[in-house]
């Protein structure tokens, strides 16, 4: 198992468990569908290494979309 996964400071750092398992689920489909890694050192890590060390190093962040998006207008 990745041993930052163990640690609360990534879960913290981007507002729970939930929101860090579809940050990584959508960033690892990036990532195999071809997408390019965002560190340069990535010789050898596998693609989920690869972005547990992007979200340490705010290479990746929670998007919580625009506020005009989740306003709901009246009927």
């Amino acid at each position: 198992m990745i041993e930052e996964l163990k640690d609360t400071a990534i879960v913290n750092k981007v507002g729970g468990r939930f929101k860090l398992a579809a940050i990584i689920q959508k960033r690892l489909g990036e990532l195999i569908d071809g997408g390019r890694p965002l560190i340069e050192d990535t010789e050898g890590k596998t693609p989920m290494e690869i972005v547990i060390e992007e979200l340490k190093r705010d290479k990746i962040a929670p998007d919580y979309g625009s506020p005009e998006k989740t306003k709901k207008e009246p009927f």
